[in-house]
């Protein structure tokens, strides 16, 4: 079991609780079929299912939609456990409950959260948010996506790219533009739904990493939705609602890539303990000891700082700043821990079999979704 490197002062003996049960979860109905969730490039859609009927779907969200009334610190609990299983992000349970459902349970009008949010607790209802488009990444306010009044509908044209969920997901929140001449004020939050007309899904794209995990292609050629499914019943708000969530979405990227680091540490610590060179085991050598002590002190420097922002967050709320200033410095230091902990192995690192080599692939998103870094100490210098 890897270890925490830190406990925060809002951990409690139900949390424990809670981590065990999630644990055992994980074990049981997830990892025996991680292998052939990577060769067919998604997690099965029963999967989802099981982790809305076991609580691991929006635990935080209110027991009147069907979670459990928690806290932020129960989504944490999941996102760690599945990075310490080996299979983190790529089931992308945290970018569901943590991410994307909360835009309807904040913004959503009375209607809208009695029409989707116990579908996606229960798992019915695979959630994703479309932003990112072949021509724009990080800058939001650049979409070219539409979506045009006609009656009682919107009809919506464009296309998005990278998309996690993508294949899966029966309800695709659209970042587009409801009025192309006002700039950001003119961006909508839309839920498209799987089966509307004009709505297609492009291929499942193959990645470099986080290959369970299906990433998809969207195209909208008038795409029809009711105006109903505009978030929040008004246009136009688009782009409040999105700065408001970002700094959750940023500090859930961290909080994987701590746990992350805490994994690789272990599996590597384990590793030099047992591979033999020159007659003698590797973390007898100074060097390997060396790299060793470097690692665990960024994982634990990382683990100290993300607890401390999980604990603002929680009560007060995280700064866009502070957001930025834990989704840059972790992702930069996973990629560094992860590597130098693949060195360790030599050639099995190399290796798909080896968790080392995996992780390695999956950490180098890290530095680019979200907000690329580079945006991150653009966001950060803003505050100087």
């Amino acid at each position: 079991m890897v270890t925490r490197y830190s406990t925060p002062r809002w951990a409690s003996e139900d949390l424990e609780t809670f981590r065990d049960s999630v644990r055992k979860i994980i074990r049981s109905e997830f990892e025996p079929h991680f292998d052939r969730w990577i060769e067919q490039g998604c997690v099965d859609r029963d999967a989802w299912r099981v982790a809305g009927e076991t609580g691991l779907l929006c635990p935080s969200f209110p027991e009147e939609y069907g979670g459990l009334g928690g806290t932020f610190a129960h989504d944490l609990v999941i996102i760690e456990e599945l990075e310490y299983s080996g299979i983190g992000i790529a089931f992308s349970l945290g970018l569901h409950s943590t991410i994307v459902c909360p835009y309807y349970l904040h913004y959503g009008t009375q209607e809208q959260k009695d029409r989707w949010l116990k579908g996606m607790v229960s798992g019915e209802i695979v959630s994703s948010i479309a932003m990112t488009e072949p021509g724009t990444g990080s800058d939001l306010q650049s979409i070219r996506t539409t979506a045009e009044e006609d009656g009682d509908s919107y009809r919506i044209n464009g296309q998005k790219v990278f998309i996690t969920n993508g294949q899966l997901s029966d309800l695709v929140l659209v970042v587009c533009k409801t009025d192309p001449s006002a700039g950001g004020r003119g961006i909508s939050l839309i839920a498209v739904e799987g089966d509307s007309p004009g709505f297609v899904r492009g291929r499942n794209l193959k990645k470099m990493g986080l290959k369970a995990s299906d990433t998809s292609e969207l195209f909208f050629d008038d795409a029809t939705v009711s105006k109903s499914n505009l978030l929040g019943g008004v246009p136009g708000q688009g782009f409040p609602q999105l700065m408001t969530s970002l700094p959750q979405e940023r500090l859930v990227i961290a909080i994987g890539g701590a746990a992350a680091m805490e994994r690789a540490v272990e599996l590597t610590s384990e590793y030099a303990k047992e591979r033999k060179a020159f007659g003698k085991a590797l973390i007898e050598f100074q060097n390997t000891a060396f790299q060793l002590a470097e690692c665990k002190t960024d994982a634990t420097v990382c683990r100290t700082f993300v607890d401390h922002c999980v604990g603002e967050h929680m009560e007060s709320g995280l700064s866009a700043e502070r957001a930025s200033m834990a989704k840059y410095w972790v992702s930069e230091r996973q990629n560094k821990v992860i590597d130098a902990c693949l060195q360790l192995f030599g050639g099995y690192g190399f290796m798909d079999e080896y968790p080392i080599s995996r992780m390695y692939s999956d950490a180098r998103v890290q530095r680019i979704y979200g907000g690329a870094n580079e945006i991150m100490k653009l966001l950060i210098a803003r505050t100087l």
